[in-house]
């Protein structure tokens, strides 16, 4: 199981631009460093009233894109008591990128105690500390602080160049810890209009079919989505249409790819958000279980 501990992220970090190409277009570098910079800054002076912090780019490096960020922190008149400065705003940074980029369709597992929070998906085990995790609530609050991340995360996403980012603790690193893939970018993107603890993402995603509901009501089909068992219901008026003309037949193990509607909230205690509830807005395509077996390495 991989291990990422989080407090190693404080005064610095190194941001991934996952591309093939050696260059990058400049828009792209220039409006996701600068809104990273706006957030940090923002997080510093809610954890840090009376305290300032220049946000550096140390230096750019080739390979995956890289751009190493530092914090220097200034007092008034340069005169400031280190038992009162927590150099920890980057981290809550880093913190809260990764908190708000989890898989929306794997299950998460959180332990909190007296001095660290440890976040377990899948193979990977995230470290924060108690003093990261409790100011990174009170900064997200700052509908400021998520407009700059959700800048930084819109500015990727429109750059088709770009198939992940990631954040690390060295510009040697080759490959960043804490990778997040384009298809995830849309959780932090849309954050600079987020104005409750609750959001809505639309994913496409193959279901298969244990159970159908065959007639136009909301009640929920059961589906397996990546290995995870959900219930939802079908919402497309096409596709019901296409199955009482006999165009489509339903059958045990058949799949559907389909856009699917995801109903998160965030948990107040953790800032993670979790599933409550889908919806199958509209089917793509029926895949028949025979189609699936005779060609394996095509749909499944």
């Amino acid at each position: 199981m991989a291990i990422v501990d989080l407090r190693e992220f404080e005064e610095e970090f190194v941001v991934h631009f996952g591309t093939e190409r050696t260059r990058i277009n400049a828009y792209t570098l220039a409006s996701t460093l600068v809104a990273i910079a706006d957030a940090t800054r923002e997080a510093n002076q809610i954890v840090n009233p009376g305290y300032s912090v220049e946000v550096v780019v140390e230096a750019i490096s080739p390979g995956s894109f890289r751009a190493k960020f530092k914090a220097v922190y200034t007092g008034a008149g340069n005169l400031f008591s280190n038992d009162n400065l927590k150099t920890i705003a980057l981290n809550v940074v880093a913190s809260y990128i990764f908190v708000n980029t989890l898989a929306p369709d794997t299950e998460v597992s959180v332990r909190v105690d007296d001095s660290q929070v440890i976040i377990e998906q899948g193979d990977k085990t995230i470290i924060v500390s108690k003093e990261t995790h409790d100011a990174m609530k009170n900064v997200e609050k700052s509908q400021k602080f998520r407009q700059d991340i959700g800048k930084a995360f819109s500015a990727v996403e429109k750059d088709q160049e770009i198939h992940s980012i990631g954040i690390a603790r060295s510009l040697d690193d080759e490959k960043s810890p804490l990778e997040i893939p384009r298809q995830n970018f849309g959780l932090l993107s849309q954050e600079a209009i987020l104005e409750s603890d609750k959001r809505e993402l639309i994913e496409a995603a193959d279901l298969e079919i244990l159970r159908a509901v065959l007639e136009r009501s909301k009640r929920k089909w059961e589906f397996v989505w990546r290995g995870v068992k959900i219930s939802a219901p079908v919402l497309d008026e096409k596709f019901f249409d296409d199955f009482f003309a006999h165009r489509i037949t339903i059958a045990p193990g058949d799949a559907l790819r389909v856009q699917l509607k995801i109903y998160q909230r965030r948990n107040e205690d953790t800032g993670i958000y979790t599933n409550e509830r889908y919806e199958v807005t509209r089917v793509d395509e029926h895949v028949p279980r025979m189609t699936q077996i005779e060609n394996p390495q095509g749909y499944v």
